[in-house]
């Protein structure tokens, strides 16, 4: 409790001065003329200007505010390599013992956790501490202490930017002789068609001291989807080119890893992912015509309303035997190039598809050959099929007899019939979910039979080899998909689907099945039947698995640690599977289900918490000195830790031995009693007496 004299004026400045101004010039002449009682005439005015100024005693009752200190700790994911770990749990310890054994302090405490969102910032040090301090007013801080490996990205540029004028001591953590090394992927295209070769820049770096007797240079394994397709050496400071193969449409993953050395600090910054999407150019497809149908335009429209398509379409109606004196510069009808088509320029399309066509001498055997190798080469061919395929002049009685799926009995059931899914196709991703079929809701089918129109007419075949994916009259197979050697080949045992496209009864979903089906042959990734894929979704790795099985063994997830991690894969919907895992830090996680693999990439390419791990104490060293406090390398003390204190004011804050905390004045005003001077009946008394006197002396 203290007492104090205040004043509250009566009446604004404005009016004030001027009376005061008026009533010290009236004094100073009563002062000079030596008038009777001029100096009781001085009194009163001095009175009566007091009153004015309405004095009063005031009784404040405050409360000492403790001081606040924040000790924050750096468990970003460079905190976690090597000893330091240990070394901030010691450090935090003892530096909180000894701060509670002051008195008259306020802790606050705060943990920076690793996590993918500071994997793209870096270590936001000084973020967390503005956080716990944000509610504290400035007179009440006595400074900061930061456990850390000085890699801090956030590093204030002044006082006036820190928030607040106390100490702010670091103890930082790491050995002297730390070694490090890290690739970084310096170029790298995003996009790239498919089949062009690309490049990618990868430089080595090297920081910290080396041991006596390290090599300047390390191993460095390139791998596209998970498979090692070349190394070369690379030296300390240097970027290499390596040039690359876009394989496939869709992402293409290339995993660079330089190898490791037993002195480095960490393995996690030796390896890269890089992902290029392939894009293919428009897609090129042959469509070959035989006997007129009433189907035969169904596939070409198809193909013409896809921009992603150039289309070569031939009609064959005027077969080689067929002579006659007709001019040939009257002739509407060109020959089909088939040497070009079939020999010269097969390998640049995409796709074949034959409709409905049948041997008619046009095409020799050796060019059935060259198209049943380029389907193993990874070209496509697509049979729609009509009577012609059950006859003598089947394409099956052809070299393609080698790579077809289905071969034919020789039946023909021409009688109605709905199209049916078989087991596989509810979980083939061509056929799956196609619009009017049966779906699972919780165990029970939404209804037996598809919900689109009947068929007339399917060939009988046996499956030599493949998938049935559609069945039809009697349950006979009627789309067979298979792959042949890097190729595809289907097969579909009717030519009736162009009923849909007229919706017939309703029609049925042709246009995303014919799309589908062209899509998977051109080996569309998104369509292939067994896939693995990995995907980021906030703070949790999606694994979705895409199968025809209907069991699967766990999923094996890799950390970018080398941890292993085992994952139960939910299944969705017939064909889809699921699982999910919680990142723990970013880099690189592997996922691998049988033979397949997968990789993903959390945080950015080249993550600022990796991009530099030594300890360092220059980022700190300016804020710090500016502060007053004081770096202590937690390796040098060891376990003797300097002493804290709390000292007045800011200058001498820390020496070798002790350190010190801004010992703050800040206190609560509890209440206030106020005892006013000029009112009431003892002013209005002293007034009046001094007049009466004044007028007495006068009077004499």
């Amino acid at each position: 409790m203290e007492w104090t004299l205040t004043f509250a004026p009566l009446l604004s400045p404005q009016l004030l001065w001027p009376l005061v101004a008026s009533a010290a010039l009236i004094a100073l002449l009563v002062l000079i003329t030596r008038r009777a009682a001029g100096l009781w005439r001085v009194l009163a005015l001095l009175a009566l200007t007091l009153t004015l100024f309405n004095p009063a005693l005031e009784n404040r009752e405050t409360k000492p505010l403790k001081s606040v200190v924040a000790l924050i700790t750096d468990a970003s994911a460079s905190q976690q390599l090597s000893s330091r770990e240990q070394q901030t749990e010691t450090t935090r310890k003892a530096l909180l013992s000894r701060l509670q054994a002051l008195p008259d302090l306020e802790i606050r405490q705060a943990t920076l956790e690793p996590g993918t969102s500071s994997a793209n910032n870096g270590t936001r040090l000084f973020s967390t501490l503005k956080q716990q301090l944000e509610d504290v007013p400035e007179n009440r801080i006595a400074g900061a202490i930061l456990i850390t490996d000085g890699q801090v990205h956030d590093v204030p540029t002044s006082i006036k930017e820190l928030g607040f004028n106390a100490p702010v001591h670091s103890f930082i953590t790491g050995q002297k002789n730390d070694f490090d090394r890290r690739i970084e992927v310096t170029a790298a295209p995003r996009f790239a068609l498919v089949g062009s070769s690309q490049q990618i820049k990868v430089t080595m770096h090297g920081e910290g001291t080396p041991p006596l007797g390290e090599p300047a240079q390390a191993r460095l394994i390139l791998r596209q989807n998970g498979e090692e397709i070349s190394n070369a050496t690379i030296n300390t400071g240097t970027t290499l080119t390596l040039p690359v193969e876009i394989l496939h449409a869709g992402e293409n993953i290339f995993e660079l890893e330089v190898e490791s050395s037993k002195n480095e600090l960490t393995p996690l910054n030796n390896r890269a992912l890089v992902t290029i999407e392939g894009i293919r150019e428009n897609l090129r497809v042959l469509l070959v015509s035989g006997s007129p149908h009433a189907g035969e335009r169904t596939w070409r429209n198809l193909l013409k309303s896809d921009a992603a398509v150039d289309l070569v379409h031939f009609t064959i109606l005027r077969p080689p035997e067929k002579q006659d004196s007709t001019p040939i510069n009257q002739l509407s009808l060109i020959a089909f190039p088939t040497r070009e088509l079939f020999s010269l320029k097969i390998n640049e399309f995409d796709l074949i598809i034959f409709d409905r066509y049948e041997r008619r001498g046009v095409l020799p055997s050796l060019y059935f050959e060259n198209i049943a190798e380029y389907v193993k080469q990874g070209g496509a061919v697509l049979l729609a099929t009509g009577p012609d395929y059950a006859s003598r002049k089947s394409l099956y009685k052809t070299p393609l007899k080698a790579i077809l799926p289905a071969a034919p009995t020789g039946e023909i059931f021409e009688q109605p019939f709905k199209p049916q899914l078989t087991k596989v196709g509810e979980r083939h991703p061509v056929t799956r979910n196609l619009p009017g079929a049966p779906f699972v809701i919780e165990g029970q089918k939404s209804h037996e039979q598809p919900e689109w129109s009947r068929w007339f007419r399917q060939i009988g075949a046996t499956v030599k080899q493949g998938d049935a994916i559609m069945s039809g009259a009697e349950g006979q197979p009627l789309l067979i998909l298979s792959r042949v050697e890097k190729g595809r080949v289907a097969t579909l045992l009717s030519d009736h689907v162009w009923l849909w496209a007229r919706g017939f009864e309703g029609g049925g979903p042709h246009l995303p099945l014919l799309r589908r089906l062209a899509h998977w042959l051109m080996q569309e990734p998104d369509l292939d039947e067994e896939t693995l894929r990995l995907t980021v979704d906030g703070e949790q790795i999606i694994a979705q698995r895409q199968t025809l099985k209907t069991e699967l063994p766990p999923l094996t997830i890799t950390t970018p640690k080398g941890d292993e991690r085992k994952a139960e894969l939910q299944q969705n919907s017939n064909g889809t599977w699921q699982a999910q895992l919680a990142i723990s830090q970013p880099g690189l996680y592997k996922a691998v289900n049988g033979q397949l693999t997968a990789m993903v990439h959390v945080g950015p390419p080249n993550p600022l918490e990796y991009k530099e791990v030594i300890a360092t104490q220059n980022k700190l060293a300016p804020i710090i000195s500016a502060s007053g406090g004081a770096q202590i390398n937690i390796s040098e003390v060891g376990e003797s830790l300097p002493t804290l204190t709390m000292v007045q004011g800011n200058q001498f804050t820390a020496n070798g031995r002790w350190l010190g905390l801004k010992k703050t004045d800040a206190s609560e005003l509890l209440g206030i009693k106020r005892l006013p001077l000029t009112t009431g009946f003892f002013i209005l008394t002293l007034l009046l007496g001094l007049v009466t006197f004044m007028w007495y002396r006068e009077g004499r």
